[in-house]
């Protein structure tokens, strides 16, 4: 093998590489999905939205139906206002639930759709209703030392 095979060897190798790198990059800020069909806008109110980010996953049954586009803060509830797109392909029941789930212990947190049982499906511009906040490890680790910490001490004789 002469000169010019090994040179165009490590170009080969060294342009897998970069394409591995944007391949990671794109999986790690959720763009390597383009989603350019159609689509309709809900929005669900949630007490806390943890770490919940703007192009976030929107499951339902494992499956991904949809993205977050916007998170807001209404300053006449103070909850958090959070704008679902949808894929129109996915209908949902207006009784449909939402909840900020976690992936894996750590993991990125995304929103977790619970269809319902109505016979009227969600619109463009609808607002689901029943929600679930986001669980915060920290709070549930200071409600716990707090009960610890409130029982009164047990004699051990």
């Amino acid at each position: 093998m002469g000169r010019k095979g090994i040179e165009t060897l490590v170009g080969a190798f060294v342009l897998a590489g970069f394409l591995a790198i944007v391949f990671l990059a794109l999986q790690a800020a959720n763009l390597a999905t383009f989603n350019t069909g159609a689509t309709y806008r809900v929005t669900a109110r949630f007490d806390n939205i943890g770490g919940l980010k703007v192009r976030a996953p929107v499951k339902s049954a494992g499956v991904t139906v949809g993205r977050v586009v916007s998170i807001s803060l209404d300053t006449k509830t103070y909850q958090g206002l959070v704008t679902m797109e949808i894929d129109s392909r996915f209908t949902f029941p207006k009784d449909t639930s939402a909840k900020i789930l976690t992936a894996g212990l750590l993991g990125d947190q995304y929103i977790g759709l619970e269809p319902g049982g109505d016979d009227k499906n969600l619109a463009d511009g609808d607002a689901i209703k029943m929600t679930q906040s986001a669980v915060v490890l920290e709070n549930l680790i200071g409600q716990f030392l707090y009960n610890k910490a409130a029982e009164p001490p047990t004699d051990r004789k």
